[in-house]
């Protein structure tokens, strides 16, 4: 695990203001000015104003001859409690998680958008995410729900139709699952507010991301402060 002070911390010396740069402009894009990007050639930026935002934007950007270009924006919303660090952040919070996350894949109530490339896995009635902290398969999407994860800490995919019509898993706690950091943190379409800790963008957009989103060019995503008032930890 490597720790990242710079991220979404990184200010203009002389405006300081964070150097974010729309196409055609001749400032550094964001993702340049990043200590780690996750190595790929695609990335997703979640920018919230401070850490007690539940509000934000989302930036998709993608290296091209060596420079970053802005593919697509939209706004955004986080967790109800705002950010936390990823590396010390707690279950049930409703704080969205900082940090350099991989995307290991997408799926969704609905068929996936006929430009998407990325892995995607249908919803169906046994679908459901494991958050029971007790359970072998802890922060794992099972199908059917096992016995050892209680119904109750763990979601029924198919009864978010609004939510879960399309998202993208935020690996977050994923590769090697710590108990009680948190589970089933993903970027998906908004409901009516601020999310339990995920990232969230209307539908218009998550359909935009996910035909744009290449697994060739190992996109990440990004989550953290304009305000640079958490680290970033890359997994």
């Amino acid at each position: 695990m490597r720790r990242s002070l710079v991220a979404l911390s990184v200010l203009l010396a002389l405006t300081g203001s964070v150097a974010v740069a729309a196409p055609g402009d001749t400032l550094r894009p964001l993702p340049g000015l990043l200590a780690d990007t996750g190595g790929g050639r695609q990335l997703i930026v979640a920018e919230a104003p401070d850490a007690g935002s539940t509000t934000g934007t989302v930036t998709w950007w993608e290296l091209r001859r060596g420079r970053w270009a802005r593919a697509g924006s939209a706004p955004a919303r986080f967790g109800a409690a705002g950010l936390a660090e990823g590396s010390t952040r707690r279950q049930g919070t409703d704080t969205t998680p900082t940090g350099l996350y991989d995307l290991p894949y997408a799926f969704g109530l609905r068929q996936a958008p006929a430009a998407t490339a990325y892995p995607y896995r249908r919803v169906t009635e046994g679908s459901w995410w494991c958050q029971d902290n007790g359970a072998r398969d802890y922060n794992r999407w099972v199908e059917p729900l096992p016995s050892d994860c209680r119904a109750a800490e763990a979601e029924h995919l198919i009864t978010y139709p609004t939510q879960y019509a399309r998202a993208m898993v935020i690996g977050f706690n994923y590769a090697k699952p710590v108990r009680g950091r948190g589970a089933g943190i993903f970027l998906h379409v908004g409901g009516e507010g601020a999310t339990a800790g995920c990232v969230s963008v209307a539908a218009e957009a998550m359909d935009r991301v996910l035909a744009w989103a290449d697994p060739a060019k190992h996109p990440h995503i990004v989550i953290g402060t304009s305000a640079g008032r958490l680290a970033v930890t890359h997994y």
